[in-house]
């Protein structure tokens, strides 16, 4: 297993304080807030924590506050209801005494019933995509630095982009922008932690679509970026250190806010999330 899926799986790995009461810490890579994805793992981990026997089926966040990745996050988890078919829980960030994240969970045993899905996009497999030893040699030199450095770190999330040419400047004509997605090292068998993997790097790029349009990214100086909330459906089956398709796009960017929306396939084809998300998206203006 590779030290940053271990770091990973140690960042989920939430410390229980009391019944309902749970810590989780962030890693101390310099960052100047919390990554949000971290957050919202941490939460569907709490809340994984106190059901038993029924996986999650959609969650439903806000961001409230940036997180101080200096000192721990405590997860406060509500039973709201369990119920014959369905339970809810709804789960609180807290941190300096004040709420940073709220979100509720609910969760559902599988039934038998129809079936249906929207089709499997028309692109490349990952294969046919630079890998990272690629990406460095040859696509890395040409990025802007901020990409570059990002690129360059050891991650536990591999990326490769469908339509790399996005961060050189160029533009998708349908808005489209697809990622291939897997953990850089194998993941235990558990189902509950591959559900939290997913969770987490649901956040890592689909804010960035709504800037696409505009030839933009958040890597971008004078853009202002922040997560205000988040939504993701499992919908079936997964595993998160296998490829997985993230099809992503964004219907709208008014009024600082930028709305963007995937769909998560299997490589085979199969639907197996979908995620929403509204963010900030300022231009800083230039002081003269």
């Amino acid at each position: 297993m590779s030290s940053a899926v271990q770091d990973l799986l140690t960042v989920l790995d939430l410390e229980q304080l009391e019944v309902n009461l749970f810590r989780g810490r962030s890693p101390q890579v310099g960052w100047q807030r919390v990554f949000g994805g971290q957050v919202i793992g941490q939460a569907l981990v709490a809340a994984t924590r106190t059901v038993e026997g029924r996986p999650p089926h959609s969650m439903h966040a806000y961001f409230l506050l940036a997180g101080d990745p200096k000192v721990p996050i405590v997860y406060e988890v509500d039973r709201i209801r369990d119920g014959k078919s369905f339970t809810t829980r709804r789960v609180m960030a807290i941190q300096h005494g004040q709420p940073i994240f709220s979100m509720s969970v609910s969760f559902h045993a599988d039934e038998q019933g129809l079936d249906h899905q929207v089709k499997f996009p028309d692109v490349p497999k990952p294969g046919a995509l630079p890998d990272d030893t690629e990406i460095k040699e040859k696509i890395l030199p040409q990025l802007p630095e901020a990409v570059r450095r990002y690129y360059e770190r050891e991650r536990p999330i591999e990326l490769r982009p469908v339509e790399f040419g996005r961060y050189t400047g160029k533009t998708s004509e349908d808005g489209k922008f697809n990622v291939w997605i897997r953990t850089t090292g194998p993941l235990p068998d558990d189902p509950a932690i591959h559900r939290c993997v997913l969770a987490y790097a649901s956040d890592l790029t689909l804010l960035d679509t709504a800037l696409l349009p505009h030839q933009r990214s958040v890597f971008d100086r004078d853009i202002m970026a922040a997560s205000l909330d988040h939504a993701l459906w499992f919908h079936r089956p997964f595993r998160a250190d296998e490829w997985l398709l993230y099809a992503q796009d964004s219907p709208n960017l008014h009024g600082a806010r930028g709305f963007a929306r995937g769909l998560i396939f299997a490589a085979d084809g199969t639907l197996v999330a979908s995620v929403a998300q509204e963010g900030l998206l300022r231009v800083r203006r230039s002081e003269r």
